[in-house]
């Protein structure tokens, strides 16, 4: 397969299905940030971290590919003219976002309650936890409004607002993990 293809010269690209719009397309800024996303947990997952939190954010990865998969694709291009479903991806439904929520509890469990917002860092991996936490709030941000436009599969939305948590809370137990204090934010009232 043919890494350069020069039908991107212009600053269109193509989604599955065939339509071409523009690079900077909401679709397009959607999954290319999902895809920065993914990156970013490749980083994380380079680092001192546990191998159990390595696995989870392989899990993870993969779950970003499809979601990327299934956001490439306009919904009225879902269908090939034969019925059959043009991505032939395991999709992400309900039970991705209760995983993510069942690693988040399990996780919690482990640390001391949380009273106040931390500041980010302390750690190379704690930093880029949050740099990817921050990354995953975008791309939700700019997926809402997409789904404004063109609904998809809610999961989706579900899927993303539960893995911003769940960075938050794997930059916690990394930070117990490695001993590093969490630094409250202190706001001073003038």
């Amino acid at each position: 397969m043919k890494i350069y293809t020069r039908t991107g010269d212009r600053g269109q690209t193509s989604l599955f299905g065939g339509t071409r719009v523009s690079k900077h397309h909401i679709r397009i800024e959607v999954f290319g940030t999902i895809d920065e996303l993914n990156a970013h947990l490749g980083l994380l997952r380079s680092m001192d971290i546990l191998s159990l939190y390595q696995e989870i954010l392989v899990q993870i990865q993969q779950d970003l590919f499809r979601i990327g998969s299934e956001l490439a694709l306009e919904p009225e291009k879902a269908l090939l003219k034969n019925g059959k479903e043009r991505l032939r991806i395991s999709k992400i439904r309900t039970r991705q976002v209760e995983a993510l929520e069942q690693w988040i509890d399990q996780m919690t469990q482990e640390l001391p309650p949380l009273k106040n917002f931390i500041i980010p860092g302390g750690h190379p991996a704690v930093a880029e936890c949050h740099i990817a936490r921050t990354v995953c709030r975008r791309a939700e941000r700019k997926a809402t409004l997409l789904y404004e436009q063109t609904p998809f599969n809610d999961s989706l939305l579900q899927y993303l607002n539960r893995l911003s948590d769940l960075l938050f809370t794997l930059a916690r137990i990394i930070s117990s993990t490695h001993q590093v204090e969490e630094i409250p934010v202190i706001m001073i009232r003038e």
